[in-house]
């Protein structure tokens, strides 16, 4: 947790101040702002704080509001937003939920509470990472795979293929099996006048001669 930064947006000095003490006093690093733009600002800096504490009543854009912008981008690591408010009506807590806060403090705060509720937020964020991070490594390892299968044996004099079960088999048997291609079967103009050509025409002269050796002719 001591890694983690918390910003503390709240345009009252005492009481951001007092809310940092209490942060800082359970090892989270702070970060401050005294308004919602620079609350804003700050989230939608390029290394946004893990956790907000977004005060509800503030110049310029109010705690819902840069709550709303900050869910409206859709951030792969999203900050763990905890709204702070003198407001304690079902209907306002609702708001502020909907608004996209994850949690939400009374004001003023008691430290205890607080602090748990942070912890909570912490605990998320650092699921969040390790959860982004496994992902990314699978990913890495289906592309790597990905690639393995890309590189397929075969035999340099009888082209024959080696399959996932280390067995040698014609190219058109692996293929029809892992793609579902039929093949059918031809000569290319090369092949035809190297080999095709060749014996047609032995053929043909091995049948001259036979004819010629018959009895009677």
């Amino acid at each position: 947790m001591v890694s983690l930064q918390v910003l503390v947006a709240d345009d009252e000095p005492v009481s951001r101040t007092v809310v940092g003490a209490m942060l800082k006093k359970a090892g989270y690093a702070v970060s401050y702002a005294s308004d919602g733009e620079q609350a804003w600002q700050l989230l939608n800096g390029p290394k946004p704080p893990a956790v907000a504490l977004l005060d509800w009543e503030m110049p310029g854009l109010q705690g819902p509001e840069v709550v709303e912008r900050i869910r409206d981008q859709h951030a792969q690591s999203p900050t763990y937003l905890i709204l702070l408010t003198s407001r304690d009506t079902s209907a306002d807590i609702v708001r502020g939920l909907r608004a996209g806060a994850d949690d939400y403090v009374c004001k003023p705060a008691n430290e205890d509470e607080l602090i748990a509720r942070v912890n909570v937020g912490a605990r998320v964020v650092q699921l969040q990472q390790a959860l982004a991070e496994r992902v990314r490594s699978l990913e890495e390892a289906l592309a790597n795979v990905k690639a393995l299968q890309t590189l397929l044996p075969m035999c340099a004099y009888c082209k024959s293929v080696r399959n996932d079960q280390n067995y040698w088999e014609k190219v058109e048997t692996y293929f029809t099996q892992h793609s579902g291609v039929s093949f059918t079967h031809s000569y290319c103009p090369n092949c035809y006048d190297r080999f095709v050509r060749p014996e047609l025409e032995a053929l043909e002269s091995s049948r001259a001669l036979q004819d010629r050796q018959r009895p009677g002719e």
